[in-house]
């Protein structure tokens, strides 16, 4: 199965039945929270690597890992979000506005209400993993559209900011917001976005002449590798 094909509805319930079973620690993400933090990853400022975000998704705990039957099942299960994500990403690729983010919905006086607190949390979480590069849209004039998102996702609220979240009503509306920003999100990072290899190649440590080489030769940087950078000075 190719990563770039998007779930059916088959496999999307089976992924939706696994997180929901007891393999799962209580916390692991549901998948409307996985759609919000699947697409915080896929808009925001840098690519991360699958394998740091993906152990979040199973829960806050290193021993949240879920309790597979075999390997093929975890490499199965792993296959399905992955798949999540490169969908999320292709769709913003190819066709934004096609997007959707994956709300609930409840019943309030007889009336259908958007619910988008779980998918915000997870978009939060998202933002979390990169929150220094987030902070610029914070200080940004896009400000006033991740203030929804704070709102609904974020659990560190001030006192009067949870009087904005109160009722059904209010939480519908900030939905709404909240959908209608995620493209002015999108194209705000875009040109911007960072890849992976370029995080990892400015977070290595720099090599010392005295070091043994990163090459794996067992000689010292200034006589490998390093050889070659002091002779062009």
């Amino acid at each position: 199965m190719h990563l770039d094909q998007p779930l059916s509805d088959a496999e999307f319930d089976e992924l939706d039945d696994f997180l929901l079973s007891d393999r799962c620690a209580d916390d692991v993400m549901t998948m409307d929270t996985l759609h919000g933090y699947l697409t915080a990853l896929a808009i925001g400022p840098q690519e991360v690597l699958m394998a740091e975000w993906l152990p979040r998704v199973w829960g806050s705990r290193p021993e949240d890992t879920p309790k597979f039957k075999n390997g093929k099942e975890a490499e199965r299960i792993t296959s399905l979000i992955a798949r999540s994500m490169n969908e999320i990403a292709i769709t913003f690729e190819v066709a934004p506005k096609e997007y959707e983010p994956l709300f609930c919905e409840r019943e309030h006086e007889g009336k259908p209400l958007l619910d988008a607190e779980a998918w915000a949390w997870g978009f939060w979480e998202g933002i979390q993993l990169r929150a220094e590069q987030w902070d610029e849209i914070f200080h940004s004039n896009l400000a006033p559209l991740m203030r929804p998102i704070y709102l609904l996702g974020s659990d560190e609220l001030e006192e009067e900011e949870t009087k904005l979240i109160d009722d059904p009503i209010k939480t519908h509306k900030l939905a709404i917001e909240i959908e209608a920003a995620i493209p002015h999100i999108h194209r705000y990072w875009a040109p911007k976005r960072k890849s992976a290899v370029e995080q990892v190649q400015r977070d290595a440590p720099k090599t010392g002449r005295n070091d043994p080489c990163p090459c794996g030769s067992g000689k010292k940087y200034k006589k490998c590798c390093g050889a070659d950078t002091e002779s062009e000075e």
